[in-house]
């Protein structure tokens, strides 16, 4: 074992602050008031825990439900949001147009929507997160209004309901509850876009010390032309320790009627044309210094902070357009024919809704077991949870939407149908709030520097002559030289998943026993150096994000033969379907991350795209070229 490369991992890794900052639990403090699971206060760390090899099936089993005063009350919410996307939103007017109707605008406004989780005192609904995913469901219905409302809420305000001071709170929430106010995030700049810390927009505190002068540029801003209450992170000059004068991030609340706030041009934009998104410049805007959202020089755990929790909706988002795509496109393939037979009659045809059902399934699976987690007691950090079902989901139904269109040929190729428009809309959700690539490198480095970190205590302790943990150690590898069987313990008498999902369950023990061992060599091998080994952090992450998939279906699909839901035969056939191709998909990406595997291509791929960006063409001679 390389116990030095192990140690100098957990000593010495720096990855940015973009990628592993977790979430301040005492930013969420305030946040207290709002419902919770009916559950015991756990500190979660399912997901870090595989990386170890380990399995902590009481976070995950059984699957989280809602009380029934919850349940009767978000059945009251949907039915009339459902009426109104059904019967008052254009879409296609709104698409063509490039602008949300300010009636619609009011209908929102009316429904609530604008306060769905800012508490009952600041006028707000103060709904779980459980229950603003079920609400997302049918905002998704419209991509623009979704972007509109998620810029407000799950990202512009954010900041205040989590960090504000109760001043704050009192100011601001009401209005932005109300929809009176809109708010925006202002994070993104010319110069720093997924580097969030190399921001350039300053703050710098007048010399009577009660305002900050912020000047700067924001771009990409959703709601930026809107906003009457913005989110800003500028750098401010702060002391450290030791007396030493350091630039930090701040986070500010600022009033457009501040002055000195210019919103640019709306972009032209390929999907989610309705959505306002723009450049936002401050010049010399003054910002009172109590607008300062937590601490002077706390901004950047606050940025890192409202996106982490925002993330996991897109799971029940995604989910809602896809079973709506099922729909419309399953009534087009039902009566359709061809060559004397339906579209349903033909297997590539089924294939496609399949895998449609499939995605929606796994979506949702993933998006409310992380909102159940989010909703205990204690907001424990679910940021790598919430990052997985970001991937998982945007990419999915990006396949999805594609799948959809396939089917309807031509016909869904047109403007007539809105099929096109969910294809432009929803290739934006693998782009913002972080993009794929980024929280694939955030989900492999915040588990591999967990799992490193005890790694290296054992690894002390054993030098220090710890026979227990020598022993333990010793006894983990001579179960796997002799391959014995892997039992967590999910299936058998005292199980937690079904009888009919035992085969997955077992896949899936086999999946994480793996995988331990397999970042476990990792460590080893590379030590501090895996921050740049990105296609080895790729396949780490995808493989994570399969096998937290692969939980939370099992985890459903057995709670839901548990209680009696309908149709839970089909969702035992989607699990197990889902995760006999998650196994044999997660078994071929750790073979590729064994040393020297012939299945890993990854030094060609970095030839070949040397090759080309050295050139900045492709590099390879035209087929009818000669050279005689």
């Amino acid at each position: 074992m390389n116990f030095g490369k192990m140690l100098g991992f957990s000593r010495s890794v720096k990855v940015s602050k973009c990628l592993l900052a977790s979430p301040a639990r005492r930013l969420a403090a305030p946040l207290q008031t709002q419902r919770c699971m009916r559950t015991s206060v756990r500190s979660l760390a399912y997901a870090k825990d595989l990386f170890l090899g380990k399995v902590n099936k009481s976070e995950v089993f059984p699957y989280p439900e809602i009380s029934n005063e919850e349940l009767e009350e978000i059945n009251q919410f949907v039915p009339p949001v459902e009426k109104f996307f059904g019967e008052d939103v254009d879409s296609k007017k709104i698409d063509e147009e490039a602008h949300i109707p300010v009636e619609t605008l009011a209908g929102l406004k009316a429904l609530g929507l604008f306060g769905i989780q800012i508490p009952e005192e600041y006028g707000g609904l103060g709904l779980s997160n459980t229950m603003y995913a079920r609400l997302g469901e049918i905002t998704s219905m419209d991509g623009a209004i979704a972007v509109t409302l998620a810029a407000h809420q799950a990202i512009g305000l954010k900041g205040i309901l989590m960090a504000g001071t109760d001043e704050q709170k009192a100011k601001y929430l009401p209005r932005l509850a109300s929809g009176e106010h809109i708010a925006a995030f202002c994070l993104t700049e010319p110069g720093s876009g997924s580097d969030a810390a190399s921001i350039q927009t300053r703050a710098t505190l007048t010399e009577d010390g009660k305002h900050f002068l912020l000047n700067g540029s924001k771009i990409w801003i959703s709601n930026g032309g809107l906003a009457d209450i913005m989110t800003v992170f500028a750098r401010t000059e702060v002391l450290d320790k030791d007396g030493q004068k350091k630039d930090k991030i701040t986070a500010f609340i600022v009033e457009k009627a501040f002055g000195g706030v210019t919103s640019g041009k709306p972009e032209d934009k390929l999907g989610i044309r309705g959505s306002n998104t723009c450049e936002v410049t401050f010049e010399d805007t003054k910002v009172p210094v109590e607008n300062v959202i937590g601490e002077v020089g706390g901004g950047f755990k606050i940025a890192m902070n409202i996106l982490n929790s925002g993330r996991f909706s897109m799971g029940s988002a995604s989910a809602g357009m896809i079973k709506r795509l099922i729909e419309m496109t399953a009534e087009y393939a039902g009566t359709r024919k061809q060559f004397n037979r339906k579209l349903a009659d033909f297997g590539m045809i089924q294939e496609k809704f399949a895998i449609m059902a499939q995605s929606a399934f796994v979506m949702e699976s993933m998006a409310y077991l992380t909102a159940g987690m989010m909703d205990r007691p204690g907001f424990p950090d679910c940021s790598v949870e919430a990052a997985m079902v970001k991937v998982f989901s945007s990419e999915g139904g990006w396949v999805c939407v594609s799948e959809a269109l396939q089917v309807l040929g031509g016909v869904g190729y047109t403007k007539n149908y809105p099929f096109e428009r969910y294809l432009r809309d929803c290739r934006i959700l693998q782009i913002f709030e972080g993009t794929n690539e980024i929280l694939r490198m955030y989900i492999a480095l915040t588990g591999m520097q967990y799992a490193g970190k005890i790694l290296t205590g054992k690894i002390k302790e054993m030098k220090k002559g710890n026979v227990g943990v020598v022993f333990e150690i010793l006894g983990k590898k001579l179960k796997g030289s002799l391959g014995r069987n892997v039992d967590f313990g999910l299936t058998g008498k005292d199980g937690v998943v079904h009888p009919s999902l035992t085969e997955s369950a077992k896949m899936f023990e086999q999946n994480v026993a793996l995988f331990g061992s397999t970042v476990e060599s990792l460590l080893y091998r590379y030590g501090k150096t895996i921050v740049d080994e990105q296609l080895v952090l790729k396949r780490v992450a995808d493989t994570l994000i399969n096998l937290y998939a692969m939980t939370a279906v099992l985890s459903r699909a057995s709670r839901s033969i548990s209680v009696g839901l309908r149709n839970h035969d089909d969702e035992v056939l989607l699990a197990n379907t889902f995760c006999k191709e998650a196994y044999f998909k997660n078994n071929y990406w750790m073979t590729q991350l064994q040393k020297n595997s012939p299945e890993n291509n990854d030094a060609n791929l970095k030839k070949i795209a040397q090759a080309v960006l050295e050139k900045r063409a492709y590099t390879c001679s035209h087929p009818l070229d000669r050279t005689y």
